[in-house]
């Protein structure tokens, strides 16, 4: 697998209760409906913003009616079940008195860049960069590591290892060495 160049030509982005997502024309994704994101093409940049519109909806932080068909959709992998049962069991807890599917409010992250592990034309890993508020007015960040395979003409996320985004991420201090979005989130 490489590490291709990836343009940020024509990329428009959009609120996503508010996180800026990426979104292009040609590469997806194609359609949006129900807070869903289907339809990217078979290009590095088309994993790519697979592997962001997937992961950022497969939280619980839009709600059952957005994470869980994007879960029982569009990831998959040995992990797939247990991501779905812990996004089903973290958001029981949060929930509180909201209604079943209702989205536990806005989001507060920036996509600031990202890094290829490696590219084909039937998978892809990456890490992801993200950041928002942390303690103290200091700007936590975070490196997230997505894999997408293309199955059934689209991309899938594979679900990450142990059925948490907390085990695929980690911390870091700088946005350096990456490559950072441009025009848009970050």
């Amino acid at each position: 697998m490489n590490a291709p160049q990836v343009s940020f030509a024509g990329l428009a982005w959009r609120d996503y209760h508010g996180v800026l997502l990426p979104y292009a024309a040609d590469d997806g994704p194609r359609q949006t409906g129900d807070d869903l994101a289907l339809g990217f093409a078979r290009t590095p940049r088309g994993a790519l913003l697979a592997a962001i519109h997937i992961a950022v909806r497969a939280n619980i932080q839009w709600g059952s009616k957005v994470f869980g068909p994007t879960i029982d959709e569009q990831v998959i992998g040995p992990d797939a079940e247990a991501l779905r049962h812990s996004m089903d069991e973290a958001y029981g807890r949060q929930r509180g008195d909201r209604p079943e599917g209702a989205e536990l409010g806005r989001g507060y992250v920036v996509l600031e860049g990202f890094r290829w592990l490696g590219y084909s034309p039937d998978a892809a890993s990456l890490d992801l960069v993200s950041a928002g508020p942390g303690d103290s007015d200091v700007t936590a960040r975070a490196v997230t590591r997505i894999e997408v395979r293309w199955q059934d003409g689209d991309w899938r996320v594979i679900a990450p290892p142990g059925g948490t985004w907390a085990g695929a991420a980690s911390p870091i201090d700088s946005p350096d060495g990456y490559v950072l979005f441009q025009d848009g989130s970050g």
